[in-house]
Formats: structure tokens, sequence, C-alpha cells
């Protein structure tokens, strides 16, 4: 074995992975620059440190289970005149989940709601954050298996690891009163400790209807709308608009 291979052999038993793959190239990259000894092992920690947030970023991204890869750089802000890129952009600098604020994008279908939604978990996961993607007949149906179990507070542990829960398209399908309290004990569980980022089309006047006029109707709303911003998006479906056009 040889000098190198033992060398990066050493950084692979620390698991300096990255450093142990590339230590050759590093090597000759400070060899052409004529690096310091120090400039040499800052370059080392800098590439390592650089790989894990890679991994980490990537790890995350396939636990949060984002349906679809919508950037909010490409958000038609001209088609949807109810809300601003300047009130987007004042929500990156993420202190709503610093605070454990919510997100609430109220309006029919096909006006971006699920785009903002998913375009800013995007920023989150890149600025560091954990975040999950549920669609909310998916989320319903995950807490019910759960409860069967008798692993609901396991489930709601679970999801009360992210930084941020995405529930979208709440109110588009009924629930049973059983799924309507598990709801409520995971909304009752993030209240004040996570953020929710909520999609619905329904206002929250009509929410009694949607509950059925079940009492766990307002508790949920309660804690919803609490510490939350709220943004009503109006206009014609965007989707339906791309498809008479063509």
């Amino acid at each position: 074995m040889s000098r190198l291979e033992d060398t990066a052999g050493r950084y692979r038993s620390l698991r300096c992975s990255a450093v142990a793959t590339e230590l050759p190239d590093l090597l000759a990259r400070a060899e052409d620059n004529a690096l310091s000894y120090l400039a040499f092992a800052d370059l080392l920690a800098e590439r390592e440190q650089h790989a894990r947030e890679v991994k980490r970023l990537q790890a995350n991204q396939r636990k949060a289970r984002l349906p679809a890869d919508k950037r909010l750089e490409a958000f038609d802000y001209h088609h949807q005149t109810t809300i601003t890129k300047r009130q987007v952009n004042a929500l990156l600098d993420f202190g709503f989940v610093d605070n454990r604020e919510n997100l609430v994008f109220i309006g029919p279908p096909g006006v971006g709601k699920t785009h903002l939604a998913i375009g800013i978990a995007q920023k989150a996961l890149e600025a560091g954050y954990k975040a999950a993607f549920r669609n909310a007949l998916a989320l319903v149906e995950e807490l019910e298996l759960a409860e069967m179990k008798g692993e609901l507070k396991k489930k709601i542990s679970q999801l009360a690891r992210f930084d941020v829960l995405i529930i979208d398209e709440l109110g588009y399908l009924p629930m049973s009163r059983q799924a309507r309290y598990n709801l409520f004990q995971l909304v009752h569980s993030l209240y004040e400790y996570r953020s929710v980022i909520l999609t619905t089309n329904k206002d929250f006047t009509d929410w009694g209807e949607f509950f059925h006029n079940d009492n766990v109707a307002v508790p949920i709303i309660d804690r919803v709308i609490h510490h939350s911003h709220i943004f009503m998006l109006g206009g014609e479906s965007y989707r339906l608009k791309q498809k008479t056009a063509g």
C-alpha cells in the first residue's frame, strides 16, 4: 500500500470520505497553488464540510417527500396577482419557522397554492431546515393506520421532528369522525412547537361544514390561525388556462 493510499485510509476511518476520495486532487491543488500548511488544512476541512452539507441536504430532500420540483423562481406572479413576490420573499428569512408560526394559503384549485408551499419548502431545506410534505388525504390515512396499530402518538412524534410540515389540499375531500380527531391531535401537538404550511380551498368560515359541524373544527382553526400568516389567493386556474391555451 502506498503512502497516499495509507493516508486516504486514515481519513476514511475518521469518516472523512470526501477527503479520502479526493486526496490526490486536493494535494495537486495545494502544490499548484503553493498553499501554506494552514491553507491546506483549511482546504481539507472546507471540502469535507461541503460534502457533508450536500449529503445532509439530499437526505432531507428525500425525507421531505416533495411531490414535484416546483421552484419559487418559476412561480408566475403575472398570472397570480393576489400575492406579490415581495410578500413571498419576506418569508424566506424563515422567521416564521424560528417563531413556530404557520403559513396558510386559501383559494380555489389551480391558483398556485401548492406551488408556493413546495417552493417555500425547497428554500427551507436549502437553508438547513427539515420539512415534510403530506397531501391531506394521504396524511389522514397515515394517521388512521397508525391509530389502528396503536401507534398514533409515535407517528405524531415522527412528524413533529420536522421543522415544517406541509399539509396540502385540506378540505377537498370529507373525513371520518376519527380522522378529524386524529388530525386535531396532530395539530395540537405541533401548536407553538413546529410550523405548518397549509393549503386549502375552504375559507375558515366554511370549515364547520367541512368538518360536519364537529366540535373539533373550532380548536383546529384556533391553533392553525394563531401565530399565522394567511394569504387569500384568487383568480382563474393556471392549469385550466394552460389547457385552453393549448
